[in-house]
């Protein structure tokens, strides 16, 4: 949880630190992640599916397995990170023709060109990462992690706001520390796992060529649905800054806040859900059904704790948290509902993500998929844009779409790891 939460810290040092500068640098740093995240995240989807593998290896004790996903992972994440990037850079422009304020999109240009090579790094990152979780060492990470995020907070406060001699540089200083911040995390994880000597075991992850087509046949068919579920579900929030967009720049402003704070909520319950990959992938190697399904509603019943809390404290804090960014009364009071309507889907978003986690270490990736298409893009979203735009909600109406896409996903998550860890427990009685 602290090393999920450390990885989304950056964007939320970012989006604090240049909401000092005005309402358009954190207006633009909103559209820029409209097109980064979804890409990035697609990326980090597709590592998703080293953590079941090497579990499943750990739980039978093949170290000599573990090693190949760890090879593998690395030359699919390295050869992903690099079409990823130029599939940015190529479409980047296309910020100018989807209808948002022209000084939004000067700013967000620049700002994305530099971040959009952090892809790199954090998916090196990414395998590192995985690969570790998947032996249940989760505090390597974490504190590559930390270690990026105590680095990254100096370089913003140098680079956006000019000090030590350099020239205040806005928004592309917070892209300019992000990217030398990921380099850094990457490195330090994989130097650590290749030097450390209780890794050394799994040495031959490091080698080149060789490679097994049917292991990474494998590795796609988990990881590219992976990968797309972000891209239905992530894609379904940037659509909704775009269409806050339309509702001008302090909408798009006040959206930012909103969607920053409920990421640090998400982000702490994604930690579980990686734990719950885990610990599934393990007892699935093991073949014991009924501890397995133990430890998926476990870790479903810490999730929905601590997102009430989540929920209470937006809730409750709603006209205080978005101080913390802007000091523009406009976007204030446009923040305020929105947090209110973000306190009441933490429950849902906590229970969707903990399931999705357990279901990627059964192996299950493509009905969920197909769950978040449905209820984000042929229900949320047409009925965000039909409350916002047609009844005149605005930005509150765009809100309460997502609240409802995000619940018929938790419900659906929910049922269908009940059916199919249910099926696999009777299978074996």
């Amino acid at each position: 949880m602290l090393s999920q939460l450390g990885h989304v810290m950056m964007g939320v040092v970012d989006s604090l630190m240049v909401g000092h500068v005005g309402a358009v640098p954190l207006a633009a740093s909103s559209l820029a992640n409209v097109a980064f995240n979804v890409i990035l995240l697609f990326g980090i989807g597709v590592s998703y599916a080293i953590t079941p593998l090497v579990a499943a290896a750990h739980g039978e004790n093949n170290s000599q397995k573990s090693s190949e996903v760890l090879k593998h992972g690395l030359a699919i994440n390295i050869t992903n990170s690099f079409i990823l990037v130029a599939l940015v850079m190529a479409a980047k422009n296309i910020l100018y023709h989807i209808d948002q304020p022209a000084d939004v999109v000067t700013e967000a240009i620049p700002y994305l060109g530099i971040i959009t090579f952090s892809i790199i790094p954090t998916l090196i990152f990414q395998t590192f990462r995985q690969f570790t979780e998947g032996l249940s060492l989760t505090r390597i990470a974490m504190m590559a992690v930390i270690g990026s995020n105590i680095i990254h907070v100096p370089l913003n406060y140098i680079l956006i706001f000019g000090h030590f001699g350099l020239p205040a540089m806005g928004l592309v200083g917070a892209g300019w520390a992000t990217l030398i911040s990921r380099i850094i995390m990457a490195a330090a994880i994989a130097i650590y796992v290749y030097r450390s000597p209780s890794f050394k075991k799994f040495r031959p992850g490091f080698s080149i060529g060789n490679y097994s087509k049917s292991l990474i046949s494998k590795m796609l068919h988990i990881g590219l649905p992976a990968g797309v579920q972000f891209i239905f579900e992530v894609a379904a929030f940037d659509m909704s800054a775009v269409m806050m967009g339309w509702l001008g720049t302090k909408t798009l402003a006040a959206h930012q806040i909103a969607i920053n704070l409920a990421t640090i909520s998400y982000m702490t319950t994604s930690g579980l859900a990686a734990a719950a990959t885990i610990r599934v992938s393990n007892e699935m190697g093991k073949k014991d059904y009924s501890t397995m399904r133990t430890v998926a509603f476990v870790l479903l019943s810490i999730a929905m704790s601590i997102m009430f809390l989540w929920g209470l404290l937006f809730v409750l804090g709603k006209d205080f948290l978005p101080t913390l960014y802007v000091s523009d009364p406009e976007v204030l009071t446009i923040a305020a509902p929105l947090l209110i309507i973000a306190g009441f889907f933490q429950l849902s978003d906590g229970v969707q993500v903990v399931c999705l986690g357990a279901l990627r270490g059964l192996h299950d990736v493509k009905i969920p998929s197909l769950f978040i298409f449905v209820a984000y893009w042929i229900i949320g979203l047409p009925l965000g844009y039909f409350l916002a735009f047609k009844i005149g909600w605005g930005g509150v109406g765009v809100w309460t779409g997502l609240l409802i896409g995000l619940t018929l996903t938790a419900m659906a998550m929910v049922l269908r790891f009940h059916i199919l860890s249910k099926k696999l427990k009777q299978a074996v009685a």
